[in-house]
């Protein structure tokens, strides 16, 4: 037995079918069914533009991912390569606690996607859409507290029902093409309010936010243990997930720039709604909104799901105050970390909106990526005693590079961005301070 199936107590049930679903399923969801239309307020008519560059931007980072997960197939991702690659214990700490607050910030925005115009479809209700935000985010905790476990195959059929929902959209643009419908010209319209420099910067703000729709492939490598033969069938997998989801986002771009003015789109917290209203089609918008819910709850869930696994996992490794590691008893879930992850998400919900907490994903998971795409540079040094994946060297040089201009100021990003961010951040850094502390005072250094 190699190095790469041997000592994993885990189960490799996962065929290279399921797992394209898979990625698939984790990359679609909250990012293109509700920021669409803060994309738009960006950067116009050109909708399409953020999204094929954020396209080639994961392809890039994907790439990264591909060899890393193929060379180390284990289920800790991102931390496992920093930690591989420079061996800093406290860098390791900060990428994992980045990725699990991205995690949150997506949930949250998915959480005022829920409260938006899509549920204001289907109900009259008059409560004001923070507090339904928050109560979204505690339905979401007393489930995880039940024991929520989603399979993978279950995966497979709320994938297929976003899908539905995306497919209704480009459905609608084919028909829309035939019968003349539309207004073409928005297509080559960038609207950024400025010229020069003020227009490369709003087109990076513009696909720094759009780069939400594109994040979900980190939790996938999660899988790595799980899959059967990752060295071979992760590469081809993600490369397809990332290439289905990003044509499928470039196209629902370009439907919905040329149904509906970027203006309406922008105004929108339901944007792909207003496609179905202006497509000339007669589909119940009821149903439509409805299944657009279904999406970002199922992201929602995910993540939410993801962050306190994250949250008990680092608690388990001594990285995190131990407490944060019990469970219920008869439940057997993270209750600690259930509890810890669901404040911190009320806490987002209570203080952004759509636009900031998308964006705040974005840049966390942009610092993840470089650091990523770099330790697949330093890691060459490293060989193994399997075949796998080998990127050309540009492409992750490339990655790094577009994910710290993204992540950068040049993205045209609100200050509360980095202010959010740095919150949570700091937030991590005081446990880890505290749990050093605490096993300092115990003789466990």
């Amino acid at each position: 037995m190699t190095s790469a199936t041997a000592d994993t107590p885990l189960h490799r049930a996962i065929g290279p079918k399921l797992l394209i679903l898979f990625v698939v399923g984790d990359i679609l969801g909250t990012g293109i069914y509700a920021t669409t239309g803060k994309v738009a307020g960006k950067v116009g008519g050109a909708l399409w533009l953020p999204f094929v560059i954020g396209f080639v931007v994961a392809l890039l980072t994907a790439a990264s991912y591909a060899e890393l997960v193929g060379k180390y197939p284990k289920a800790a991702g991102a931390a496992l390569y920093a930690q591989k690659a420079f061996k800093v214990p406290f860098l390791t700490f900060i990428i994992a606690f980045m990725v699990m607050c991205s995690g949150l910030s997506s949930a949250s925005a998915a959480a005022r996607a829920f409260s938006g115009d899509y549920l204001g479809e289907l109900t009259s209700n008059a409560l004001p859409p923070t507090l339904v935000a928050i109560l979204f985010v505690l339905a979401l905790a007393a489930l995880n507290l039940r024991g929520v476990a989603e399979s993978v195959k279950a995966n497979v059929v709320l994938t297929l029902v976003e899908v539905t929902g995306l497919a209704i959209i480009l459905a609608i643009g084919a028909y829309a093409v035939l019968t003349g419908e539309g207004e073409p010209s928005r297509l080559a319209d960038i609207d950024t309010g400025g010229t020069g420099f003020a227009l490369m910067t709003g087109v990076l703000g513009a696909t720094a936010l759009g780069f939400f729709a594109f994040v979900g492939f980190e939790d996938s490598v999660n899988m790595a243990e799980e899959t059967k033969d990752p060295a071979r069938t992760f590469p081809r997998a993600l490369f397809i997930g990332v290439t289905v989801t990003g044509t499928i986002y470039v196209l629902v771009a370009l439907v919905s720039s040329l149904l509906v003015d970027h203006k309406v789109l922008e105004a929108s917290s339901g944007p792909l709604l207003e496609v179905v209203k202006a497509g000339g089609v007669d589909f119940p918008h009821k149903l439509f909104a409805l299944i657009a819910l279904f999406a970002v709850t199922n992201s929602a869930l995910i993540n939410i799901m993801m962050a306190s696994r994250l949250c008990y996992g680092m608690a388990n490794e001594r990285i995190l105050p131990s407490a944060m590691g019990r469970v219920l008893p008869k439940r057997r879930t993270p209750v600690v970390g259930i509890v810890f992850v669901s404040l911190l998400a009320v806490g987002l919900v209570s203080t952004g909106e759509i636009e900031g907490l998308g964006d705040t994903t974005s840049f966390l998971l942009l610092c993840v990526f470089a650091v990523v795409n770099v330790a697949v540079l330093v890691l060459r040094k490293d060989p193994v005693d399997h075949r796998h994946f080998r990127t050309p060297t540009v492409l992750p040089v490339l990655g790094a590079v577009t994910s710290l201009i993204l992540a950068s100021p040049l993205a045209d990003r609100p200050a509360e961005v980095y202010i959010r961010a740095g919150v949570l951040i700091a937030i991590g850094i005081a446990l880890w301070a505290v749990n050093r502390v605490v096993m300092k005072t115990h003789g466990e250094e």
